[in-house]
């Protein structure tokens, strides 16, 4: 089954916005979940962790980027719906 690219943003916002939540109320705890991969990851997540505030901030940017992603790809995805279909829309 194939899902349209519409649903993948969607769930790919979702997740961006779930884990800058959840940086922002447990930033330490947040950053620790993330402790695996190459070694200089694994030291910017350590880094993180140290730094709880520098944590909620990225985290809050993070929500506002994927919101403001999301709001973006809507219009344009309803822009292109409203072309596609012929109707004009009054400004």
């Amino acid at each position: 089954m194939q899902l349209d690219l519409s649903r993948w943003k969607h769930f790919t916002a979702m997740a961006l916005i779930g884990d800058g939540i959840m940086g922002i109320i447990h930033p330490s705890r947040d950053a620790k979940a993330w402790h695996y991969g190459p070694e200089p990851w694994k030291n910017l997540m350590q880094s993180l962790e140290d730094r709880p505030q520098l944590t909620r901030a990225l985290s809050a940017v993070q929500v506002a980027a994927a919101v403001a992603w999301v709001l973006h790809s809507s219009k344009q995805e309803n822009e292109a719906k409203t072309v596609e279909g012929g109707s004009k829309r009054l400004a």
